[in-house]
């Protein structure tokens, strides 16, 4: 008694709620409170515990475990999605690529163009240099009337001038073309067309053109010249 005393004072119950108890527990065949069993009801908790916890752990790593999934479905997306970049990227180096061989090739022919460019100017410079010294050969002659020359304009050209304006020529006239100018007039009070006559002798262009200035027009038939 005085041992369940001492164990019912530790408890804090009222001592004769304690025997009553255990009076009616013994009465129902239950046996009484040993030191062992709160020590095994102490481990049962315990296990309950860490079985929970367990469990929630488990749960845990399987939500993760998921996680982890979706992030391999989409670690593979994403590496695919690089490869079509990576391709695309190629396609555009290769075009980039073949734009740029285009391009040189633009600018060496564009290179070309302008040294044509500058040979094109310098043979329109010689070429005006040219016309200008040919024209300087020609000699523009008024007043002969139409068909005087009959078929050959040269010769009665190289035949007349020299006796319109008197000393003969050493070494003879010559022309390398003599034509009239524009469309033959018609009617009786048409003027006869103008000829132009270029001569092989640039002297002798200046001679007839001095001749032409100091000594005026000259008479051929009743016709002014």
């Amino acid at each position: 008694m005085l041992g369940r005393r001492s164990s019912h004072k530790n408890t804090g119950k009222p001592a004769r709620q304690l025997l009553f108890s255990e009076a009616i527990l013994q009465a129902k065949g239950v046996p009484p409170l040993t030191a062992t069993q709160p020590s095994a009801t102490h481990q049962e908790m315990a296990n309950r515990a860490q079985e929970s916890t367990m469990d929630r752990i488990l749960q845990e790593i399987s939500a993760v475990g998921r996680r982890l999934e979706g992030m391999d479905s989409a670690m593979v997306s994403l590496a695919a999605e690089t490869k079509s970049i990576r391709t695309e990227i190629a396609s555009f180096q290769t075009r980039v690529l073949g734009l740029e061989q285009r391009v040189s090739k633009v600018e060496a022919h564009a290179s070309s163009f302008q040294d044509r460019d500058q040979e094109l100017l310098f043979l329109r410079s010689k070429l005006t240099d040219f016309e200008d010294r040919s024209r300087r050969d020609n000699v523009r002659i008024i007043g002969f009337p139409e068909n005087i020359e009959a078929d050959d304009l040269q010769r009665f050209l190289r035949d007349t001038l020299p006796r319109l304006t008197g000393p003969t020529f050493e070494p003879p006239l010559e022309f390398q073309r003599a034509h009239r100018l524009g469309h033959r007039r018609t009617g009786t009070d048409a003027r006869p067309r103008p000829i132009i006559a270029c001569l092989l002798r640039h002297t002798q262009a200046r001679q007839l053109i001095q001749k032409a200035r100091t000594q005026g027009p000259c008479q051929l038939d009743g016709h002014t010249i």
